[in-house]
């Protein structure tokens, strides 16, 4: 269930200054709090602070990615802010915070696009995401509102995450070619946003680390946070990266030719020092980025094999069997529905059928159980 925008709405407040007047330069105030997508822009602006200023005007237009200076207006939803080290800021009203503009698919939580003016709009995702909700769901009361002051500039220019990121998503014709030196490539899916996915992940580093493997992991897809790459991280991962490294608070909206290349890359980033590369795609399988992602031959030439969460028994059935239509081997069923015992039985009873077995989430820790999913 979704609900429409009722209060508060920016289109109720007065419009923003940032949003009126001639296009001008104004001075970047002194305390400002950096977020999680913006932790590569944080350094850069404290190396260089009279390098950089805040851009205003009627005809400023944000881009997915732009580094927005904002106030915050109405704490609603979101009462806190990752911090570049993901530490969960308390927000008070007043504060400035420093985001990134990008667009959100989120089915519990909101649908939000990167707005066309520098007019007040919402803090759509606690990892430091800017844009304006137009759906969430019944649960939320509504998004916290923000003020932007301005784009974040170098010279006259915007900063966008991808001048700062680490990684380069390059464009890329072909999966990385087989050979035994490759790391094994295992694939975390599920049915939906809170599906067990990045639980799944973290047992199943847990255990391959236990088996003596070498585990990277990564995060493909989904909206900009620090919550899961700190998880990979306890459960034994030797390296971690997600797409923000590549320079994208979120990957909704991207192009599909971004989001191919992004697997590709992200996937070689890892396979430095690691025998064996995780990596976790958001949301579920008809989402509209995943749903291509898997259908395409370059995505399935990285992938040996896939381990998908499940909320329940028809839930895994439906996405196990898209998954094998599709052409993806599918190593087993976990998640959520593992929870439950009967749920459980239910699952093993339907996709013991299509040749699927069904592990319990904890049960991934086993370095025994956790090795036995290996296909290579």
């Amino acid at each position: 269930m979704t609900a429409t925008l009722t209060a508060p709405a920016p289109a109720e407040l007065l419009p923003a200054a940032a949003a009126r007047g001639p296009r001008r330069l104004l001075p970047l105030p002194r305390r400002l709090q950096f977020s999680y997508t913006t932790r590569f822009v944080s350094g850069e602006v404290d190396r260089c602070a009279g390098d950089y200023a805040l851009l205003a005007g009627a005809d400023v237009v944000p881009r997915a990615g732009d580094v927005v200076v904002a106030r915050v207006a109405e704490i609603v939803n979101h009462k806190r802010v990752e911090t570049e080290t993901s530490r969960k800021a308390i927000l008070y009203p007043g504060a400035l915070i420093v985001l990134a503009y990008g667009h959100r698919y989120a089915a519990d939580q909101f649908l939000a696009h990167v707005p066309e003016s520098l007019d007040h709009c919402h803090l759509v995702a606690a990892g430091g995401v800017a844009g304006t909700v137009t759906e969430w769901h019944s649960k939320i009361i509504g998004p916290t509102v923000i003020e932007p002051l301005g784009l974040l500039v170098r010279g006259e220019t915007a900063v966008n995450l991808l001048d700062d990121a680490p990684h380069v998503n390059a464009p890329v014709t072909a999966a990385p070619a087989a050979s035994s030196s490759r790391p094994e490539i295992i694939a975390v899916l599920g049915t939906s946003m809170n599906s067990g996915k990045s639980t799944v992940m973290s047992c199943l580093i847990n255990g391959l680390s236990a088996a003596g493997r070498t585990v990277g992991a990564g995060k493909i897809t989904g909206t900009g946070a620090g919550n899961d790459r700190m998880h990979y991280h306890d459960a034994g991962a030797n390296e971690v990266i997600d797409f923000t490294d590549f320079g994208y608070a979120t990957t909704f909206r991207q192009d599909f030719e971004s989001v191919r290349a992004l697997t590709v890359n992200m996937i070689e980033a890892l396979s430095h020092g690691n025998d064996t590369v995780l990596v976790e795609i958001a949301d579920g399988v008809y989402q509209e980025e995943t749903f291509r992602l898997l259908r395409d031959e370059l995505f399935q030439g990285c992938v040996d094999t896939v381990v998908f969460a499940a909320v329940d028994a028809l839930g895994a059935r439906a996405g196990v069997q898209a998954l094998q239509d599709a052409g993806l081997e599918v190593g087993c069923a976990s998640g959520v529905m593992t929870s439950s015992p009967l749920a459980a039985r239910e699952a093993e009873e339907v996709l013991g059928r299509l040749g699927v077995p069904v592990i319990g989430t904890f049960d991934l820790t086993d370095p025994a159980v956790a090795a036995g999913l290996s296909v290579r």
